[in-house]
């Protein structure tokens, strides 16, 4: 049994400038079934096919929002009425599992110092922990496997996170053992946007509305909204296990 976890980014990880407006690193992942994956993809290129014909077209968050490039043709209200419908029907109705985290760098520096660990590296090691928590639910098959793909960022940048990986494997987290997290044989990937992976593609689009939630829970978030019963709940009812806030406010 294999499942693929996809996992992007909102915001920048650093801690040595923050940004006012948007003091927040979240990690998005998006957890499938190989089957479940099949699927999605099906019905991710049937939509893009629809609004773009057999033009290649990535769907990213930050250019969806502003109607640059291809999605220029968003303009049309009516054009682009149809195309979050349809959008917003693919994530509600597709089999998947959001399982995230979000990094509150102002009461993270505060808590533990502008030296304290990457928060890429804190985000990745929650996500791990909380995404064995939900297969082990799920999964009773003696052979699993686990395949995590996340975007590219650059050499240096991809070889420290995966160093911080290898030593998750070899130590295991402070709630999952090295064993547990060997019997997945889980792998990691770095892949380019370019490579036009449609689960990295939906990661992205979710990790935006994620960081908005965490930066003001009172406002209007409509795609939240969308993503709300997506996100992993733990079988002791806790609502949203899927999305660590760190430090908690």
């Amino acid at each position: 049994m294999k499942y693929y976890l996809f996992l992007d980014e909102s915001g920048d990880h650093g801690l040595d400038q923050i940004d006012e407006g948007f003091p927040v690193f979240v990690l998005s992942g998006v957890l499938f079934s190989h089957e479940s994956y099949l699927s999605f993809k099906k019905e991710f290129d049937s939509l893009i096919k629809n609004f773009w014909n057999d033009k290649k077209v990535l769907l990213h968050s930050r250019e969806l929002r502003r109607c640059e490039k291809e999605f220029s043709i968003l303009l049309n209200l009516e054009t682009k009425n149809k195309f979050y419908q349809q959008l917003n029907s693919l994530i509600r109705e597709s089999d998947y599992t959001i399982i995230s985290a979000g990094i509150n760098k102002k009461a993270y520096i505060n808590e533990y110092g502008r030296l304290a660990s990457d928060p890429y590296e804190i985000a990745l090691s929650f996500v791990i922990e909380r995404t064995i928590f939900k297969l082990d639910s799920i999964m009773t098959d003696t052979d699993k496997n686990l395949e995590i793909i996340i975007e590219k960022r650059g050499k240096l940048e991809d070889k420290k996170l995966e160093a911080h990986f290898n030593k998750l494997i070899a130590h295991g987290t402070a709630y999952v053992k090295s064993s547990r997290l060997h019997y997945y044989k889980m792998r990691i990937h770095f892949r380019s946007k370019q490579d036009y992976i449609k689960g990295l593609q939906l990661s992205d689009l979710i990790a935006y509305p994620i960081a908005r939630y965490i930066l003001d829970q009172d406002r209007a978030n409509p795609a939240f909204d969308i993503l709300k019963s997506k996100i992993y709940s733990s079988s002791s009812g806790n609502y949203w296990y899927g999305l660590k806030i760190f430090p908690k406010k």
